[in-house]
C-alpha cells in the first residue's frame, strides 16, 4: 500500500486487514491536529462498531511508533502518518 502525502493540515491513517475491509479503504487524510484518544471516538462515530470488532485488538502507530491507547493520548500533527494494525494471524 503506497501512501501518499497528505493536503497541508492533514494527517494519513493506513488501513490494514480487517481494518481496510470494515471501512472499505486503504487510506483516508483527517484534518489536524488530533489526539488519538479523539480519534478512537471519531473513528467509532464514522464507522460504527469499529472499536469492537477492529480496535479493540490493533496496534495503533503515529510516524511507526506504537502508541499505547491505555497510556496519555498522543498529538497527531499535520503530515503524520497514524496506522491501524490488526493482529496477525498464523496458518
Amino acid at each position: 500500500m503506497a501512501s501518499t502525502k497528505p493536503p497541508s493540515g492533514y494527517f494519513n491513517i493506513l488501513y490494514f486487514a480487517t481494518a481496510s475491509s470494515y471501512t472499505k479503504k486503504q487510506s483516508e487524510h483527517w484534518k489536524a491536529p488530533f489526539q488519538t484518544d479523539a480519534l478512537f471516538k471519531a473513528l467509532e462515530d464514522q464507522y460504527p462498531g469499529i472499536t469492537d470488532k477492529v480496535l479493540s485488538s490493533c496496534a495503533i502507530t503515529v510516524n511507526l511508533e506504537y502508541v499505547d491507547k491505555d497510556e496519555a493520548p498522543v498529538t497527531i500533527k499535520e503530515g503524520d502518518e497514524v496506522a491501524i494494525i490488526p493482529p496477525v494471524s498464523s496458518g
